[in-house]
């Protein structure tokens, strides 16, 4: 398929560009996750590693993070399907699924905001590590959207001379 995006491609066959490229931007990947002993039942916190810039939702400094964070975990294609903590909406891991990116991915939409506007990212709703006591954590525990709340808008299509009706 010549026309194919690179995003549609399997991992191990993406550029090192296209890999950082289909990060999504949405910093959950960043967050503080706990994992209950008995239950082995995952939670997400609102706990961000102390790197992670809490507008852009992008590392502060990702070239040197494993200098600052030495257990930061390198995301690599082989090992995708081994992390369960990546967050569903992951692209990294839909796509190790064989599945499509939703719609407001940025390589999607065209638009690395769109992200951010559905509230699929952690932007302005995080704290860092630094500023809360490891003995708190469970005080942290959040729920962050699921896709499924974020339906692909329905648009009407304009038509040259035609005045776009509401709703």
């Amino acid at each position: 398929m010549a026309d194919q995006p690179f995003w549609e491609k399997p991992l191990d066959q993406l550029s090192d560009g296209e890999w950082e490229a289909l990060c999504d931007g949405c910093g959950k990947c960043c967050l503080v996750k706990l994992r209950d002993e008995v239950t082995d039942q995952l939670y997400f916190t609102d706990v961000a590693c102390r790197l992670l810039d809490r507008t852009s939702c992008r590392c502060g400094d990702y070239a040197n993070r494993r200098t600052h964070v030495p257990d930061c975990v390198v995301l690599k294609p082989g090992s995708i399907g081994d992390l369960d903590w990546l967050p569903s909406t992951c692209a990294y891991r839909l796509r190790a699924a064989g599945e499509a990116l939703p719609w407001w991915h940025p390589l999607v939409s065209g638009d690395p905001e769109t992200v951010h506007l559905v509230a699929m990212s952690v932007r302005d709703r995080i704290v860092s590590e630094d500023e809360v006591d490891e003995d708190d954590m469970e005080d942290h525990i959040a729920r962050w959207p699921e896709p499924e709340a974020y339906p692909v808008p329905r648009l009407r299509s304009r038509r040259p001379g035609r005045s776009r009706k509401a709703g």
